[in-house]
């Protein structure tokens, strides 16, 4: 490379000093690649470019780039969810921990406002000669008759939900419905379940890539070919997203170096299994697994109907110990045939408000449930190969264009080191 290179070693005017800096160049190369390929993992949520020539769920198109977790939030929210149903939460289980009387208790202040309403309103609708002209006391009798059949209508109500959870309450179509809606909740688990690791791979750029940069540096001080930059960019960039991976994730199992003689070494995020499943448990019952979330999934789901099915053969019941006081006098004025369409309107207005007043159990729902302890409790128990799928499935599908990306970003820079630098 004729020019480039002024000096040899030994000659007084030589300009050191490109030379020296040239680890801490690629020490910044190492670096950079790694917090790119980091960002590109969870970053941009939505397609960024002109998405022609994109296969389907790949996060790179010929002219644009989405977030690998945002681009497969499906696969991964479904990957997650998989973990915790066969590994961690048995939703039958976790169910059967609801007192059915205790939640009717809760229930209560709810239930007196929704059946004084539907009451008044069904009877002024069906029988309003003869509810008008009631005294005062014997309606408020009929709304008392209401709240006595309540918690026998609710405890065998919530017996039923609990037996028959499975059929009613779909947990994976919830979180997938929920990640894919909200792509930065599933950042935000692979995110703090492995911030220390991703600070690793950032950091741990710059010193692989300087060790490297050392290399390169003699070699281009006594080789000054035009490729050699570039080159060693390239491997850079490859080499220090592969390594950071490596030292991350393997070896699962603990392994003794030097015949047992020095230390047992492990994968840096295996190792921290305790603490990543504490903050694993936190963000999915805080941001995901929430009981506000459980019971709209209940309720607007897939298996909605089924939910709906039990609760409409409950309240027919409960609509016939209500009104069956009622019965001889409604009958009297208005005829069988109405009065059976009455018991159905006070079933129908049941079903429809009860949705609306489930929130009087959310508190009680959450502490009995107790899903972040259950979950925890569970991860912390898992095998070392069974908790290494927490995380490693962000990187493992994806890992090679991530590796590809930062040695193609080195050696750029390489060109850059190359022509402006020497």
């Amino acid at each position: 490379m004729g020019g480039i290179l002024t000096t040899k070693i030994g000659e007084p005017d030589a300009e050191v000093w490109k030379f020296l800096i040239m680890p801490f160049m690629s020490g910044l190369v190492g670096y950079g690649t790694n917090w790119l390929a980091l960002k590109m993992t969870f970053y941009p949520l939505e397609f960024w470019g002109i998405e022609i020539l994109r296969i389907k769920d790949q996060p790179l198109g010929l002219f644009g780039w989405q977030g690998i977790i945002p681009t497969k939030a499906a696969k991964m929210a479904g990957t997650c969810t998989e973990l915790m149903t066969t590994k961690l939460i048995n939703v039958k289980q976790v169910f059967s921990r609801l007192e059915p009387g205790e939640f009717s208790k809760v229930m209560e202040p709810g239930l007196i406002s929704m059946m004084d309403t539907i009451i008044n309103e069904t009877a002024t609708s069906y029988v309003p000669s003869i509810w008008e002209f009631l005294p005062d006391n014997v309606r408020d009798e009929c709304v008392l008759k209401a709240l006595e059949e309540s918690p026998q209508f609710l405890t065998s109500f919530m017996e039923d939900v609990k037996e028959h959870i499975d059929d009613i309450f779909d947990l994976k179509h919830m979180v997938i419905e929920h990640c894919v809606a909200n792509k930065q909740l599933l950042n935000n688990i692979f995110m703090e379940c492995g911030d220390k690791e991703f600070k690793f791979i950032e950091i741990s750029g710059f010193y692989f890539g300087f060790l490297f940069g050392l290399v390169q540096m003699i070699i281009f001080y006594f080789y000054d070919a035009d490729w050699v930059l570039p080159a060693f960019g390239f491997i850079v960039g490859i080499a220090t997203n592969f390594i950071a991976l490596k030292i991350i994730f393997e070896p699962v199992e603990p392994t003794k170096l030097c015949c047992g003689l020095c230390f047992s070494f492990q994968g840096l995020f295996l190792r921290r299994q305790d603490a990543v499943s504490e903050i694993f448990a936190k963000v999915n019952t805080q941001q995901i697994l929430t009981t506000e979330n459980m019971w709209t999934a209940i309720l607007t789901g897939p298996k909605k109907e089924n939910f709906f099915d039990l609760l409409r053969a409950h309240t027919l019941i409960f609509t016939e110990n209500l009104a069956g006081g009622l019965k001889p006098l409604v009958v009297a004025g208005v005829g069988a045939e109405k009065f059976t369409k009455m018991k159905e309107e006070i079933a129908k207005r049941t079903m429809d408000e009860l949705p609306g007043v489930i929130h009087y159990s959310y508190d009680y729902t959450t502490l009995a449930l107790d899903m972040e302890k259950t979950i925890c409790k569970a991860m912390k128990g898992l095998s070392s190969a069974e908790f290494e799928g927490v995380l490693h499935p962000v990187f493992q599908e994806d890992e090679a264009k991530l590796i590809l990306i930062g040695g193609v970003l080195g050696m750029g820079v390489g060109f850059v080191q190359l022509f402006f630098l020497f």
